[in-house]
């Protein structure tokens, strides 16, 4: 929840501050709003996510004993959980493949590359492009394998292709003449 529209950097300190505040369902319940931000602040959104942490963890803990729930369509329904978050809480959580958690980089590079048989506009429509012909015993790993790639070398702005190696076979890449 944490990691939208964040630096990992940013996320990876918030959590930090979390954990040592102590990051149970428990203690996030027993934590005021303002202070939950303050743990959480410079994240992106700070504030919304704040409300959406704060609701969501009433939610666990009254309909699912303080759990998460194992499956995508009661995960969605939880204050700011879309459908990457989803996808990735079934692989990381439950250890169930059940979709490629796809973010801004795997959508950028997935149309870059091609991967998709026609441009697609969101994340989710790139979602159920990439589903349609990737390997299902890959869908694990592509989101993993392509965020670090997205913000090393595959930059939304400036790519640096000339220091990538697909740059001889990217239909993406802007090769200077």
């Amino acid at each position: 929840m944490l990691s939208s529209q964040t630096k990992d950097q940013v996320t990876s300190a918030a959590m930090t501050k979390l954990r040592e505040h102590g990051l149970t369902v428990g203690s996030i319940l027993e934590t005021d709003e303002e202070t939950l931000g303050k743990l959480i602040y410079p994240v992106g959104f700070w504030k919304s996510k704040v409300k959406y942490i704060k609701k969501t963890t009433e939610i666990l803990q009254a309909q699912y004993g303080g759990d998460i729930p194992d499956n995508v369509a009661e995960l969605v329904k939880l204050p700011g959980v879309g459908p990457k978050m989803a996808h990735l809480i079934m692989d990381i959580a439950w250890n169930k493949v059940s979709g490629i958690g796809v973010d801004t980089h795997v959508h950028r590079i997935s149309n870059r590359l091609k991967w998709v048989k026609k441009e697609t506009k969101t994340p989710e429509d790139t979602r159920v492009a990439l589903e349609d012909w990737l390997p299902r015993d890959l869908w694990s790993e592509i989101n993993w394998l392509l965020v670090g790639f997205g913000q090393q070398v595959c930059l939304p702005v400036s790519p640096r292709c000339s220091d990538c190696l697909n740059r001889d076979i990217c239909p993406g890449a802007s090769r200077k003449k």
